[in-house]
């Protein structure tokens, strides 16, 4: 047995499975530059280590299970760096009670958010209805300002890109 190659190829494919994961990312938010460059790597890491697996696949069987086990774990590894890097921007909608809407604003507006509101109406009643476009990063912020005052909003957020003008804190 081979450890130290099980190892090699156990950690090439964590890598080359996280830089995929990652290239995706980077490529649906517009960086292109950087998804060829993160391919490239991808590419060279895959054919290293599939070339190491195929040669030797019938000597020991081994390095099958190792290379999957990486990607499975690369995988989990490159969403994981994504959620933590949190690139891309968030369009959050909240349907909060129309008497929280003057201190929900205040509150974002000293954090440096901004929101554009609508009436709404729901099954209960009148509703306020705001429409908030933030870096994903400040998500759980914007969130919790929202919770925090009214403990009944409806909050949703989608991945969004801003096509042209605004307020983007």
């Amino acid at each position: 047995m081979n450890y130290g190659l099980y190892i090699i190829i156990f950690l090439s494919k964590v890598l080359e499975n996280a830089l995929a994961t990652l290239r995706l990312i980077v490529v649906a938010n517009g960086k292109k530059n950087l998804g060829a460059i993160l391919q490239f790597l991808i590419t060279l890491v895959w054919v290293l280590v599939t070339g190491t697996v195929v040669k030797d696949i019938g000597k020991d069987p081994l390095t099958i299970f190792f290379f999957a086990f990486g990607a499975y774990i690369g995988s989990y590894t490159g969403s994981f760096i994504e959620q933590k890097m949190a690139m891309g921007t968030n369009l959050v909608i909240a349907v909060i009670q129309p008497h929280k809407l003057d201190s929900i604003l205040e509150t974002m507006t000293n954090y440096g958010f901004s929101a554009t509101t609508m009436d709404g109406q729901g099954i209960y009643g009148k509703k306020k209805i705001l429409f908030i476009m933030i870096p994903r990063k400040k998500r759980k912020y914007v969130v919790h300002i929202i919770k925090t005052i009214d403990t009944k909003a409806m909050i949703l957020s989608e991945t969004t890109k801003n096509l042209y003008g605004g307020y983007l804190a």
